[in-house]
């Protein structure tokens, strides 16, 4: 029993050491680059309304971060998903993909909504908004569509 106030305070003293060790962040400046989703394809402005709530903070170089985002080790966490997201799907960068490749991110836009891996639990837990209605999932589903449909024409 004798060794639980000093663990606790040794645990307390490395809680506190890592809230100064912060991860990189997305820049929340707003900027839209050339090779943005938005420059390269037609995004209705309801569709991209949409994309903004429920994908664009870790799909995206603009993330607004809530303030717990600054609280070790969350911080963490956090940084995580968003450099998985957007390892996976960047719409900042989408005009960066070959035709190829946005049709196929596109593919995937409609798979993840359908069966309803995207956006995460995780993130609709914390980010009520985000989660999709119906109505919006019906509304990306056929945009993505669409627009993938396009591109193949334009081959």
């Amino acid at each position: 029993m004798s060794w639980i106030k000093p663990g606790l305070l040794i645990l307390l003293i490395v809680m506190l050491i890592i809230q100064f060790i912060q991860p990189t962040r997305n820049l929340d400046n707003g900027q839209v680059l050339s090779v943005a989703l938005t420059e390269v394809v037609d995004v209705p402005q309801n569709v991209q309304a949409i994309l903004q709530t429920s994908c664009y903070n870790c799909h995206s170089n603009n993330t607004l971060y809530p303030w717990y985002s600054r609280i070790q080790p969350v911080s963490w966490w956090m940084a995580s998903h968003i450099k998985k997201g957007k390892e996976e799907l960047n719409f900042s960068e989408f005009g960066n993909y070959s035709n190829r490749m946005r049709e196929s991110k596109l593919k995937s836009i409609v798979g993840s909504v359908e069966d309803g891996t995207m956006p995460l639990p995780s993130f609709t837990w914390m980010h009520v908004k985000a989660k999709l209605s119906n109505e919006e999932k019906v509304l990306i589903i056929n945009w993505a569509t669409k627009t993938r449909d396009s591109l193949s024409l334009n081959k």
